[in-house]
């Protein structure tokens, strides 16, 4: 049965942090919902969203320790650097119970638990952009301290913005070259289409539309169906005709080489962040 969230601040409501905020508000269980940000004018445009306190930290100094004290979940979304900083800021006015949440990519929870205490529950998450949609996909890694319970309610958070996965944290890097920079690798994919139906005579518009329509349409029927992705591939593509002709070609260019190389660069660029390079 669903229920409705207990009060949560989001401190550092960047991008992921705003999607996040976003999809929080339009799932309707966000009951308390705070926001903090460096700049006024940031904290404006949040504060446009019903139902969300919005702090420009500039005008309010406090703001991070009063949201913090006020919230049964914390979410820490300052960029990694600054997560040290912040950590000893809330510290001391973080309720027993509170769950700190990271969505800081490549902080590791022995970070948050060193600074806040051993007894805290952290939990460390890699949501990505089409939470914004409902449509994301969230690793969640529990602290030493995290509950089962803990871990269903910062579940239930993250699924209002799209599907939950539990990963072992020593996972969380790889999770995030997948579904994290996934997004990227798919709207580089229709970039590229795009200039080659331009380069077929189309328009840029019809250029986008095509092919911005036949992702979206694929997708869709690979949810609609649960069907392989190759089998769905392999119906497209009739023997001796143009599809089988056009996969020749891709496959060529050893596709499976390409996501392993582009994926372990991303990985060890994660593992170079984590090491503060």
């Amino acid at each position: 049965m669903s229920r409705m969230l207990p009060p949560i601040a989001i401190l550092g409501a960047g991008s992921m942090g705003g999607a996040i905020l976003h999809g929080l508000v339009g799932s309707g269980k966000a009951t308390g919902l705070a926001v903090t940000n460096r700049s006024a004018a940031k904290a404006t445009a949040f504060r446009q969203v019903s139902g969300v306190r919005s702090v420009s930290l500039d005008e309010e100094p406090s703001g991070n320790t009063d949201a913090a004290a006020a919230a049964s979940i914390v979410l820490i979304g300052v960029k990694p650097a600054m997560v040290p900083d912040l950590l000893r800021e809330i510290a001391p006015v973080i309720r027993p119970g509170t769950i700190v949440v990271s969505i800081a990519a490549g902080v590791p929870i022995a970070t948050f638990e060193q600074i806040l205490g051993a007894g805290v529950p952290v939990i460390r998450s890699m949501p990505n952009t089409p939470a914004l949609v409902g449509k994301g996909v969230t690793g969640l890694a529990a602290g030493s301290a995290a509950t089962d319970a803990d871990v269903a309610l910062v579940r239930e958070l993250f699924s209002t913005v799209g599907t939950v996965i539990d990963v072992p944290e020593e996972k969380i890097d790889a999770l995030s070259t997948i579904s994290g920079s996934g997004p990227a690798y798919v709207y580089l994919l229709i970039e590229e289409l795009t200039a080659a139906a331009v380069g077929q005579g189309f328009t840029r518009d019809e250029a986008r539309t095509m092919v911005e329509e036949t992702f979206i349409g694929a997708t869709a029927l690979l949810a609609a169906s649960g069907e392989d992705p190759a089998e769905l591939r392999r119906r497209v593509t009739s023997p001796k005709g143009t599809t089988e002709r056009a996969i020749a070609v891709l496959q060529a260019a050893h596709l499976d080489d390409v996501f392993a190389r582009a994926t372990d660069a991303a990985l060890e660029r994660a593992r170079e962040l984590a090491a503060g390079a």
